[in-house]
This record gives structure tokens, sequence and C-alpha cells, in this order.
């Protein structure tokens, strides 16, 4: 995600606003995007509907946007903004969302909207950034990788605090022996049958060292991961099989950052932790986690 400020200019604020927003999801410099200043917002979405689908992508809108639930980019229309910036008679503002359930990432018209979560504001409309193309391409062979277990964190409940511990033990289909989640008791546990990816979650003790150094305030236990991981690249394990210690895992999908997070760490958690969230991950074997187990694929 780029760092996209409010261009200057004539014309809409919020179709400004909206355009660094969409620079800012699709890495394109603002300069690049069509400059459509002077439309209203509706010309605007339809010409850059086209553009997008140049890059085979589309912009798609959300029919209850304050109920969605994606762990991706949207691009929102809020109501009632207090920012000079906000624009026409409701008050309008664009805003970046990211993540499930989602927070706003990115406001150049209003700042203030950053950490707050999507349901809890007045959306007016919404659109999604997708690919038009849903085929998914074969991975291509993947190198070797290992690393080491650094610490390992569990909590017995929703919203718990995280305790560090010196073992755990992993339960194949479960999760940490009294974690939340093995207990079928996280905030986001599935109440319907099993689903992939809600056992075990690792980050990377780089990720979390640079956060420290930007705020002394946040640490290893407020990530609310399980294992902090030294030396490997977690984000490559994604639809791999690997081990930890002597316990077998696979690599589901990245554990992106999301508002609850936020909620309960502090501010300033989301942004910075968007595909550096750490990693979902399914247990395929019992055994036990200790601090320095190696972790291999």
């Amino acid at each position: 995600m780029l760092e996209v400020d409010l261009p200057d200019g004539p014309g809409s604020a919020l179709v400004r606003g909206f355009a660094a927003c969409l620079s800012a999801v699709t890495e394109v410099p603002l300069a690049e995007l069509p400059a459509l200043a002077d439309e209203p917002l509706p010309h605007a979405l339809a010409a850059w509907k086209g553009w997008l689908a140049g890059w085979g992508s589309g912009l798609v809108p959300l029919a209850d946007p304050r109920s969605f639930q994606w762990a991706g980019w949207w691009i929102a229309v809020v109501d009632g903004s207090a920012s000079p910036s906000a624009d026409g008679p409701r008050r309008q503002a664009a805003a970046l969302a990211f993540g499930t359930p989602p927070g706003v990432v990115l406001s150049p018209q209003d700042p203030a909207l950053l950490g707050r979560a999507t349901a809890d504001l007045p959306i007016d409309a919404a659109y999604v950034v997708a690919s038009l193309d849903p085929v998914l391409a074969p991975q291509a062979a993947q190198p070797a990788l290992s690393g080491t277990v650094e610490q390992i964190a569990i909590a017995p409940d929703a919203e718990a605090p995280m305790r560090i511990v010196d073992v755990a033990r992993a339960i194949a289909g479960r999760g940490l022996d009294g974690d939340r989640y093995a207990r079928q008791a996280g905030t986001f546990s599935p109440r319907a049958g099993h689903r992939p990816g809600y056992e075990l979650t690792l980050i990377a003790a780089e990720v979390v060292e640079e956060l420290t150094a930007r705020d002394a305030a946040l640490d290893f236990a407020s990530t609310r991961r399980n294992v902090l991981t030294r030396g490997i690249d977690v984000n490559a394990l994604v639809g791999r099989d690997f081990r930890i210690g002597d316990v077998r895992c696979r690599g589901l999908r990245l554990a992106e950052p999301c508002a609850h997070l936020e909620r309960l760490a502090g501010p300033g958690l989301l942004r910075p932790l968007i595909h550096r969230g750490g990693l979902r991950v399914d247990i395929l074997s019992d055994g036990e986690i200790r601090p320095g187990s190696a972790i291999t694929t």
C-alpha cells in the first residue's frame, strides 16, 4: 500500500480522496490514474472501472458495506465527516479499509478515521478492487526454509490476555492445549463445524522488533499470535507443509490484522501489520512446541 496524500486541485474533494485511496491500493502513482477531479463521483467510478479493466481488475459495489467481511482492500464513502476536506452537504470522505473485521487504514480527506472499525461508520457506498480473473495459478517449486521458535503464547478465552509459556502441546485438528481456539472459545472460532486456518498462528520476531522500535508498548503478546518465529519468511509458508519440532503443520493463509486486534491492543497495529501479521496454520499431528524448536519445510 502506498501512502498517498489528498491531491490539490479543483472540483470534488471526494473524487480526489477516492482517487488517492485507489492509488494507494493499486500502488499506481496518482498522476497515472485518469484525471477526474472535475467529474462527479459516479462519472469518475465509470472511468476508473474502464481503466482497471485494462489491468485485469474491476471495481465492485458492495450491497451492505457495514456488515462486509473480507480480508482484503475496499474503498468506502463515509458520511458525516468533521474534516474540512469533507465534500458536499452530507460531508462525505473516502476511506480505504482492510481486514476482518475491517478498519480504516487510509483516509486522505479525514485522517481521524484511521483505525476506526467500518461497522461503526455511516457508510453511504463502498467498492472492492478485485481481479477479473479467478484462475489460481499453480505454485512454482519453493526452496527449503528453516527457522526457530522464539516464544509461545496462549490465551484461554476470547480477549483474555496472552500468556507466555515454556512449552505448548499441539493437538492435531484443534490447536494448542489451553488456547482459546483449541477450546473453540476464540473471537473468530467457527460456530458451525471445523474450518481451516483456526488452529495456530505464527508471526516473525523481525516484524515484532520493528513494531517495538516504533512503540515500546507493543510486543509479541500485543499481536495475539501463538508462535514467535526467528529466521524464516512466514509468508512463504502459505500453501506449504512444514514442521515445528516434531509437529507437522500446513500454512493456510496470511493472518492479516483487523479492527478487532487494534481495539484490543491499542491504536497503531492495523496498518503496519498489513501482509506482515503472520500466518494461519493447521496442525496435522500431535506434539510439543518449545522455544528453540526448529521450523523446517
